[in-house]
């Protein structure tokens, strides 16, 4: 494809970008459990106006667009005070939790190149129920991961297990609040506690549940303490575009105090070029997430917020109830809040999501671990909880669709598997991800077969299979 020789009319160009989206799920209609979270539609578009009103504006120079400072000075001031922080208390707008969990893992190895120089392959523990967004970090900044295991009917980490993997190289220890897949708090008091025992960070990554908890706990619900009330936690990532219900991308990082978050800061004056100063990974961002952000917490407030999480709870506890009522399923774990997963030990729930796809919803298969058992994941959010009826229904029927469907061939399953594992190469994967229905440059309209066969292969070998696919998109 080339640019074109002549451009396109406006309305030729909007037309085709809504026809590109045509075959996208329809989140406007609530029927998508995983990826988006929408406010009501007044309040989704004031946050639309306000990021539209700074699409232009540039962080990366806050002397030249100063109201980018305030914008994101303001937003971090409101998030620590409700994640029950002093004004100590210092943090940044980034572009989502990854980026969030980046920077938190970057301080912690760069604190450590300070305080604990003797370490030459900085560690850091973690339950295997952790995000991957910890592994990613680990990956991009040459920090070893050690996944421990997890309470296998909780899902909480396991503290005696992280406690047993503290090394003279560990310099950051992990917590959830809650972890995604499961919707569960770790026990972060106890892990906060074992990090200051051995003078170590600690991170809570309370990317979806900071806000939410927070508010739930206002509620007076009881939630298990996991903010800065907390000693021993040095730092948090919280989204503002998941549970904030802001537009993406926008996540704050927090640190206890400024001499820790001076780590996370890069600046350069080393090239013929401007003076480069980066609190976060990004150099030129837009500040239309900032906008975003603050316009939706002003336009909420505390009431709005509490009304929807309100809502989004009692849409939860139904939508629990109705699973468990379902013979062939059960809840996994004690969720904390808006987030759970569920399994089935009669029926195939990867073909399950592709029969509740074809009905027009989407949920999140989740691979099976040594302790726990393949899963379909939902994340109920405002712009969901009045489906939840609906979704029940399907789901019921939908089980009983699966049921009547023939099992998938075993033996062609280990079959395939065994060959990937044996021979991973470029060749033997092109022919396996045929036979399972993965063509080279397409994305596959279902996914149970594919599922199947990943969650057979061990890790390293899964990922290998998805990155070469990836790498052929496109």
């Amino acid at each position: 494809m080339h640019i074109p020789a002549t451009g396109m009319p406006a309305a030729a160009i909007l037309a085709t970008l809504r026809n590109f989206k045509a075959h996208d799920m329809d989140w406007q209609a609530g029927r998508v459990f995983a990826y988006v979270y929408q406010p009501d539609e007044a309040t989704a578009a004031l946050v639309k106006d306000a990021y539209m009103l700074y699409l232009t504006e540039n962080c990366l120079d806050p002397t030249t667009f100063p109201s980018t400072a305030k914008l994101e000075s303001d937003i971090v001031r409101m998030l620590a005070n409700l994640l029950q922080g002093d004004e100590q208390v210092a943090g940044n707008v980034t572009s989502g939790g990854t980026e969030s969990i980046l920077l938190a893992v970057k301080t912690a190895r760069d604190w450590a190149r300070v305080h604990r120089p003797h370490i030459l392959q900085p560690e850091m523990v973690l339950s295997r129920t952790a995000h991957a967004a910890f592994h990613k970090a680990a990956h991009y900044l040459g920090v070893r991961p050690v996944v421990v295991d997890f309470d296998p009917v909780t899902f909480a980490a396991d503290v005696t297990a992280m406690e047993a993997a503290i090394t003279p190289n560990t310099i950051l220890l992990v917590a959830s609040a809650p972890c995604y897949s499961q919707g569960v708090i770790d026990p972060v008091e106890a892990i906060a506690a074992l990090a200051r025992t051995h003078g170590l960070l600690c991170h809570v990554d309370a990317c979806v549940g900071g806000i939410h908890l927070s508010f739930l706990r206002k509620l007076g619900a009881p939630v298990t303490p996991f903010d800065f009330s907390v000693p021993g936690v040095t730092s948090i990532s919280v989204d503002m575009h998941k549970y904030g219900y802001a537009a993406k991308g926008a996540s704050v990082v927090l640190y206890r105090d400024r001499s820790l978050r001076r780590h996370q800061i890069f600046a350069s004056t080393d090239t013929t070029a401007y003076t480069i100063i980066n609190p976060t990974a990004l150099s030129s961002r837009s500040a239309g997430p900032l906008a975003g952000a603050w316009a939706i917490l002003h336009y909420l407030g505390e009431a709005g917020y509490l009304e929807l999480v309100a809502t989004v709870q009692a849409a939860t506890a139904r939508l629990i109830e109705g699973v468990n009522r379902i013979a062939d399923l059960r809840v996994l774990g004690q969720p904390a809040m808006s987030m759970f997963a569920f399994t089935s030990e009669t029926i195939n729930v990867f073909m399950l999501a592709d029969v509740l796809r074809r009905r027009g919803w989407y949920v999140q298969p989740q691979f099976s671990t040594p302790r726990s058992p393949r899963n379909l994941h939902l994340s109920v959010t405002y712009g969901v909880a009045h489906n939840v009826e609906a979704l029940l229904t399907d789901l019921a029927a939908s089980v009983e669709e699966v049921k009547a469907q023939p099992p998938f061939d075993r033996d062609f399953l280990q079959t395939v598997a065994a060959a990937l594992a044996d021979d991973p190469s470029p060749a033997t994967l092109a022919a396996l991800m045929a036979a399972v229905g993965l063509q080279p440059g397409a994305l596959p309209k279902e996914t149970a077969l594919i599922n199947e066969v990943l969650d057979a292969l061990p890790d390293a070998v899964a990922n290998a299979v998805l990155i070469d696919f990836f790498n052929e998109l496109g």
